[in-house]
């Protein structure tokens, strides 16, 4: 084998096939078998083999670019703008494509159709793709069919992934609270499919285990419309809550409608914590206090990621998740 970078000749003779069957199977092409394409793929992790993206667009008449793959659970698009996370996610990965002279393609996929469609898009990519939003199923199955994947969220173990803490973010947004003085902390909760909402959930039940407190709870959908009725709820249900958690900035802005609403004020009544802090955060009456996560220093790393070449199964880069004080919890 050579002794300078491994060529598509060198993993054809490690895999045992012929040069065109590696092209097909390190190209998502037909024509392979999926032993054939296990083989490949294993020497292919072996050399460290990274394909000539610039060649194969060329070849394939295809144009550079990384795909960015959202799945909607609600009304099309217009569920999809009103989430500033996935505004934050393009701001960090267009200077860097910019930089790579290559492009971004933004797919928003209804979940009733996404297996057909991520299917699709992923025999088409060619510098790779970004899961900005989708199941550990469904990134496991683009994954299977696209190795030059990163998901902005831990999904299934083998997709390489950026990690915020989230759990220790939910974690500190109740411990905050509480040493504040506040004894019945209710949470917002995200969708139950949502890997983050999961772990905040997570650290939110860890939180009020440790410091003995009563959980109070209800779920949202990470929309201000969600976030409203679930703390209008909690209300009309625990008249005695004095805080709240909410799982993102979105339900947070509209928890703060719903204590508003109820004849009730913040922080002075209700204090309110939220998670993200996007544009959402500071737009509220009271500024929120939240979580910051740091995505679009996720997203850049996640493109960097694709760009270097092929990531390693399992990759995982963490982040940390830090507490932003404003106006909507008193001191």
């Amino acid at each position: 084998m050579s002794r300078l970078k491994p060529t598509i000749e060198d993993v054809a003779r490690v895999a045992g096939v012929s040069r065109a069957t590696a092209s097909r199977a390190i190209n998502n092409a037909p024509g392979a078998s999926e032993p054939l394409r296990a083989r490949v793929h294993a020497a292919v992790a072996k050399l460290g083999y990274q394909p000539n993206e610039t060649a194969r667009a060329l070849a394939s008449g295809r144009q550079r670019a990384v795909d960015v793959i959202v799945v909607t659970y609600g009304p099309g698009i217009r569920w999809l703008r009103a989430h500033p996370y996935f505004s934050r996610v393009l701001a960090g990965m267009m200077p860097v494509l910019e930089g790579a002279n290559a492009q971004l393609r933004l797919h928003a996929v209804g979940h009733a159709a996404a297996t057909e469609a991520i299917d699709e898009i992923a025999a088409n990519t060619t510098l790779g793709a970004v899961l900005a939003d989708i199941t550990p199923a469904l990134a496991n199955r683009f994954y299977s069919r696209c190795r030059r994947t990163v998901s902005m969220v831990p999904t299934a173990s083998s997709v390489p992934a950026m990690q915020a803490d989230n759990i220790g973010g939910a974690y500190a947004a109740v411990n905050h609270l509480h040493q504040l003085g506040h004894r019945r902390i209710a949470a917002v909760h995200g969708p139950a499919l949502n890997p983050c909402a999961v772990d905040r959930r997570t650290g939110y039940l860890r939180a009020v285990r440790k410091l003995g407190l009563t959980e109070v709870s209800a779920d949202g959908d990470f929309r201000r419309e969600g976030g409203y009725h679930a703390a209008k709820t909690l209300i009309e249900q625990h008249p005695d809550i004095d805080a709240m958690f909410v799982a993102c900035d979105l339900m947070a802005a509209g928890a703060v409608q719903a204590v508003t609403a109820s004849g009730r004020r913040v922080p002075d009544d209700v204090s309110v914590i939220g998670f993200d802090d996007s544009i959402a955060a500071v737009c509220t009456n009271p500024p929120l206090t939240t979580m910051r996560l740091p995505v679009e220093d996720m997203a850049v790393a996640a493109t960097r990621l694709l760009l270097e070449g092929t990531p390693a199964p399992g990759h995982r880069q963490r982040f940390p998740v830090d507490l932003v004080v404003r106006d909507s919890v008193r001191p």
